[in-house]
């Protein structure tokens, strides 16, 4: 080879490599605005990409339930000894509370939940739920795979981090209260701000959306058993309908929301159960309905529980019959509304503006759905958002909750390092921010 030739092979091979965004690069050479794209840059590398469908396939293809995330959680702990991720287990029953950084304050917290919804999920393809009356259609099998990218590429850049990531994987959103089991266990009491993403297929791949303040309603539940006289149906005299009297308390609920709340003020009252007979020609004894009840401030939601149990009781009273009113606190804690903190959204839009570029943030408009992630944030500033996964060049993706919802893979690499920089970040920015601050107290 010529000297020439030469030469230039090795300057090639030099620009290659200057280029080359590697696992081992500095996050910061090129300032913080870098670490976003370079952490995407990262979390779409064939192998990586590779890595986490593989996860994710596995989880959807098992789906547990909420408190019986058993197989899941113990991915979850698998996954993280291979990266060689210190972790708490059991935490709220299943849940796994990982760590990574110095194992000192600051602490940022990413949260994922990972239970499933008791449905038959009727998309047929090769990684299909293999457990009947289960499947993973809220996306929390994506949601865990991303937390688990997020934690690789927080572990592959340890050393920059300017003090601890606290990685929840939180058991049974879907109704369980996971998130205030893992509040009351304790492991989050130093957490300066805790951040959570939800898939949606409302936005284009590549999308991200949330606003400041309210953004998921606050939620209960109720059910509620209206007692009468059975009887013949013929002989209707003879008998205290409760299927007549549940039908007026059903009416009559939906008055609370139209004519009792302020119009401004969102609310929702549904009866969503009604179970009573089992026969064409028979009054049944009972009658037992049931149904949720949302509202975006605390004053609204008490205010609705109470005129609840009012009108369900008054209402079948009025028809000669008893009613007795559950709200299973219990068994379905109160979610409060989810609100964001402004501080923390004015950073979410700069973090992803820098991965994304600003023009692929979506202001939202408040949702009626609810989210446990509500509870981080009566103990802590949160703030929670949703990554899109809509495909443009496909028809339109189910809703989640539905038996067809499926989760566009590619979107993996964007929640993973969306969590990876909005940690990083954080972390930095409090450094920036207050320099001489001293945390050596503070210790896992």
């Amino acid at each position: 080879m010529s000297f020439c030739k030469w030469v230039s092979f090795v300057l090639i091979i030099h620009l290659l490599n200057s280029c080359q965004i590697s696992s081992s690069s500095s996050l910061t050479s090129n300032g913080f605005s870098q670490i976003p794209p370079k952490f995407l840059a990262l979390a779409k590398r064939d192998d990586f990409f590779d890595w986490m469908i593989g996860i994710r396939r596995k989880i959807h293809e098992n789906p547990e339930l909420g408190y019986e995330e058993v197989e899941t959680s113990r991915l979850v702990r698998t996954e993280l000894e291979k990266m060689g991720v210190s972790y708490k287990y059991p935490v709220a029953v299943t849940g796994v509370i990982g760590y990574v950084g110095t194992g000192q304050a600051p602490f940022v917290a990413l949260r994922a939940d990972m239970d499933a919804l008791a449905m038959q999920e009727m998309v047929e393809w090769e990684h299909k739920s293999k457990v009947p009356g289960k499947m993973h259609a809220c996306g929390h099998d994506a949601h865990t795979t991303m937390l688990l990218g997020a934690a690789k590429l927080l572990k592959e850049h340890q050393d920059e981090l300017q003090g601890t990531v606290i990685l929840v994987f939180q058991p049974a959103e879907e109704g369980g209260g996971g998130a205030k089991k893992i509040v009351e266990a304790g492991v989050l009491k130093d957490v300066s701000a805790i951040f959570g993403l939800h898939v949606t297929n409302q936005l284009s791949l590549g999308q991200v959306s949330s606003r400041e303040g309210p953004l998921l309603a606050g939620s209960g539940f109720f059910e509620a058993k209206i007692s009468g006289k059975g009887g013949h149906a013929a002989l209707p005299q003879h008998a205290i309908d409760p299927i007549l009297a549940a039908s007026n308390v059903i009416v009559s609920l939906q008055h609370l929301v139209s004519r009792e709340a302020d119009p401004l003020d969102s609310q929702v009252v549904t009866v969503a159960k009604f179970e009573g007979g089992g026969a064409f020609n028979v009054i049944p004894d009972s009658v037992t309905i049931g149904g949720t009840f949302r509202a975006f401030s605390t004053k609204s939601f008490t205010q609705l529980k109470k005129r609840i149990e009012q009108v369900i009781t008054r209402q079948a009273s009025v028809h000669m019959c008893n009613a007795t009113v559950d709200f299973l606190e219990e068994e379905k804690p109160f979610f409060p509304p989810t609100v964001n903190d402004k501080d923390l959204h004015m950073f979410f839009k700069n973090v992803s503006g820098d991965m994304l570029g600003t023009q692929n943030y979506v202001e939202m408009q408040p949702l009626m759905g609810s989210e446990d992630f509500s509870f981080y944030q009566q103990a802590m500033p949160g703030h929670f958002s949703f990554v899109g996964m809509q495909n443009e060049a496909h028809s339109p993706m189910a809703s989640p909750h539905s038996p067809y919802f499926e989760v566009n893979e590619e979107l993996l690499p964007y929640g993973a390092s969306l969590h990876a920089s909005m940690a990083t970040r954080y972390l930095l920015d409090l450094k920036t921010s207050s320099p001489n601050k001293s945390y050596q107290k503070d210790e896992l």
